[in-house]
């Protein structure tokens, strides 16, 4: 949830005050720039909180080697929801939906992040902060 408005936030900041009207600005630098400022905040909260008992020793190197699959993943998440999100905004050019508005590319964000947000949640619960088997 925080990741979600930390994107959708910096998102809607970045297309509508440093690259209004710029296709490439909102679309392509402003994603980028925002999903990897949500995934840290998102990454930091998984870490401390949400899977905590998951991570057996806590130190620099620790942090940094999760975030290093955490961020790995993310890509993966971003594609998916770049590639969603460009799909969306083809299909409202096309039909000639929500064009006049400034926040649609924020609507466009927001259903990319619905297709990433699973992707990304079963990443860090099966692949990086996944269970360890009690050692017998």
């Amino acid at each position: 949830m925080v990741g979600t408005l930390v994107d959708l936030g910096l998102h809607w900041a970045l297309s509508s005050f440093v690259f209004d009207g710029n296709y490439w600005g909102s679309f392509w630098i402003a994603p980028v720039i925002s999903f990897e400022v949500a995934a840290m905040a998102n990454f930091v909260i998984a870490y401390f909180f949400v899977w905590k008992e998951r991570v057996t020793y806590r130190g620099r190197r620790s942090f940094w080697r999760h975030f290093a699959g955490y961020n790995a993943a993310g890509v993966g998440a971003f594609i998916l929801k770049f590639i969603v999100m460009q799909g969306v905004h083809f299909l409202f050019l096309s039909l000639g939906w929500l064009q006049e508005y400034s926040f649609e590319p924020v609507i466009c964000n927001l259903i990319g992040l619905c297709f990433s947000g699973l992707f990304n949640f079963y990443m860090s619960e099966f692949v990086i902060f996944n269970k360890k088997k009690p050692e017998q």
